[in-house]
């Protein structure tokens, strides 16, 4: 792909600085990832299982098949990222999305569902997270939280949006069209503005990251390192530690949070009233983390997020009213969406944006594996004793170990910057 229309030597004389025109794309292209997302196939379940007979097992099992093809095949989008830039991906990415989705109203078989939906949600999982962050993390270094802030929000209005727009077209028409409506919605909104005004980084268009260059501010001290050289010290395996840890947390307590609720004595309506609290608290969390101040270590926030939701997993056992619930349940929101967004800086802070796509992508199909296995475990565990106690017993004792890895995570200070 060449450079945007907007003429590169203009970019510079503008008077605002450009990387939040590139983070403004970052945020459209993040609602445009959710159109895959387990909140809205939620929306699709029982008019497409009523439709064609198949059990719910069959549905999600394209989930966590889509996750698995991402952890193949991020270790291998990340340095093509780190060479190109992030809009070829992005925009390769929301076309694929958005055509799978619409595709995906022409289903006759569970075959053709599975094809189409483990592509989408693959991409959601793989090659929208390596362009989204490479590219905010390419143009931000000291606001990188307050950028990851915005662009976390965004996304988590896509789970609130498309949600609800499917569900407008469905109740209009059929499935069918809920199909199209979200898959329309998400070209619509993703990839215009990230074909014609994405830049890979400001020092392509004599920028520097966070301002506008004005050749007597030196630029921003950060570290640079390769893969290899990453692998090489203990800050990434024990980043990877806390990402195994934590990720079959929040998948498993995340999907079988309405059904324990219920099993513990409250009503349908009241167990979606506290996952949407828990949504608004996840959603409050993971925006307000990132206007922290810089100068605080990011491990001992990472820990912090990391103790809220071992507190809420452990609490969630003895829900017995609405309020114990939401306590329990807000504690584990809070977490997560600190977890949501403290993950991406930590990488990009501790080895740097040169190789941060080849770095990230590693530790991408750690994460996405990590997130397929804590709904099968919670399920199976579940299933064997008849409840989710035992399931919320090893899902509070991985985020303890989590607080205990992200404790240990230290950023590198070998190799000179």
């Amino acid at each position: 792909m060449q450079a945007p229309p907007l003429p590169r030597f203009l970019i510079p004389r503008l008077p605002f600085f450009y990387g939040w025109v590139v983070l403004g794309c970052i945020c459209l292209a993040g609602f445009a990832r959710q159109g895959p997302a387990v909140a809205v196939l939620s929306i699709f379940v029982v008019p497409m299982t009523d439709a064609f007979g198949w059990s719910r097992t069959e549905m999600s099992g394209a989930v966590s098949l889509g996750g698995v093809l991402a952890a193949i095949i991020s270790p291998v989008i990340g340095p093509f990222v780190d060479r190109r830039g992030a809009r070829l991906v992005l925009c390769l990415a929301v076309a694929g999305t958005g055509i799978a989705c619409m595709a995906l109203s022409l289903v006759q078989s569970l075959l053709l569902f599975y094809l189409l939906f483990c592509f989408a949600r693959m991409i959601w999982a793989g090659p929208f997270d390596l362009g989204l962050y490479s590219a905010l993390n390419n143009w931000f270094v000291t606001r990188r939280g307050i950028a990851a802030s915005f662009a976390t929000l965004a996304q988590m209005s896509g789970l609130v949006g498309l949600p609800l727009i499917a569900q407008f077209a469905i109740s209009g028409a059929d499935w069918r069209a809920g199909w199209i409506a979200v898959g329309a919605t998400v070209l619509l909104v993703g990839f215009v503005p990230c074909w014609l005004l994405l830049v890979r980084k400001p020092e392509d268009v004599g920028l520097q990251p966070d301002r506008l260059a004005d050749g007597k501010t030196p630029p921003p001290v950060e570290p640079r390192w390769s893969r290899a050289q990453a692998m090489r010290t203990p800050a990434f395996w024990l980043l990877s530690l806390y990402t195994v840890f934590i990720f079959p947390v929040q998948a498993g307590v995340s999907l079988h949070n309405a059904p324990h609720l219920i099993e513990r004595g409250l009503t349908p309506v009241a167990a979606a009233s506290v996952i949407a609290f828990v949504a608004m608290l996840s959603g409050a969390s993971s925006f307000g983390i990132g206007f922290l101040p810089r100068g605080w270590p990011v491990r001992f926030l990472m820990a912090a997020c990391a103790t809220f939701m071992a507190l809420g997993a452990f609490g969630l056992i003895f829900v017995s009213s609405v309020e114990t619930a939401m306590a329990a349940a807000g504690l584990f929101g809070i977490g997560m969406g600190g977890v949501m967004l403290l993950l991406p800086v930590a990488w990009a802070d501790y080895f740097g944006r040169e190789s941060y796509g080849a770095i990230r992508g590693v530790a991408l199909s750690l994460q996405v594996t990590a997130q397929a296995a804590g709904p099968l475990a919670s399920g199976l565990l579940r299933d064997w004793s008849g409840t989710y106690t035992d399931s919320l017993l090893l899902f509070g004792t991985l985020a303890s170990l989590a607080v205990m890895a992200a404790l240990a995570t230290r950023k590198p200070r070998s190799l000179a910057f």
